[in-house]
């Protein structure tokens, strides 16, 4: 078995932050350091991170967390702020973010120890939706909305983003209400889209990812998805 692969059935991340960490040279097999992703890993041999052994979960969750605006999607933060991590160093499992929201975006962020489901998920190639309620600056035109729902170009990009389904659920003059749905995952997408069309995000929340959305969750608690959901994932 591939050592990147090895080191997302045992819950560290997906297969591409694995890679990352094993070209970092933070990965050992049997005490020697193996920094190219191609490595094997065999039965009986001894995998370490950063000097820790890492096995195989044996039991494999996904939480559904209702992240608040103000912390970071990362392990620890070099500027002292509120990592998402925080809240669960404590479990008894060994999961990350499944992707990530921008520190001022709140909503449904997934955690899990199963890599395998979490490359799945986040690889381009699933176009898994995910479903943005943006407050926005002023009142959305028309054209604007038709190039939203086109495709546009955001600034320091090269390509178009792909159509989104965008739909305005409140209009004024001073702020909107707009439901957008997109299955890229670029830095910052939402506000950047916005942004091209002339506008600025106020407020943002994902309320939906893929068949996972909030429901009656607050702002800070979580919970353990049920199999029944676990497995609506696994068949995206």
């Amino acid at each position: 078995m591939r050592l990147q692969k090895y080191m997302a059935m045992c819950g560290v991340a997906a297969r591409r932050k694995c890679e990352e960490l094993i070209a970092e040279g933070r990965v050992s097999v049997n005490g020697v350091v193996r920094d190219v992703p191609g490595t094997t890993v065999e039965e009986g041999d001894v995998v370490t991170l950063d000097g820790q052994v890492i096995r195989p979960e044996e039991h494999r969750v996904v939480i559904l967390y209702h992240k608040p605006a103000g912390e970071v999607c990362t392990v620890s933060d070099d500027r002292d702020r509120e990592t998402v991590m925080d809240h669960f160093r404590d479990l008894p499992e060994r999961v990350y973010p499944i992707g990530r929201l921008d520190y001022d975006t709140e909503g449904v962020l997934l955690l899990t120890n199963d890599g395998e489901l979490a490359q799945k998920l986040t690889h381009p190639s699933s176009e898994v939706d995910k479903v943005y309620l943006a407050r926005v600056s002023g009142r959305l035109s028309p054209e604007e909305v038709r190039r939203l729902r086109t495709g546009v170009l955001m600034e320091g990009e090269e390509r178009m983003t792909w159509p989104a389904r965008v739909r305005i659920v409140r209009e004024g003059d001073i702020y909107s209400d707009v439901i957008v749905i997109i299955h890229e995952g670029r830095n910052r997408q939402v506000r950047r889209m916005i942004a091209a069309v002339g506008h600025q995000v106020v407020m943002l929340r994902r309320v939906r990812f893929g068949p996972i959305d909030l429901g009656s969750l607050q702002r800070g608690p979580w919970r353990y998805l049920t199999e029944e959901e676990v497995e609506k994932l696994h068949q995206l």
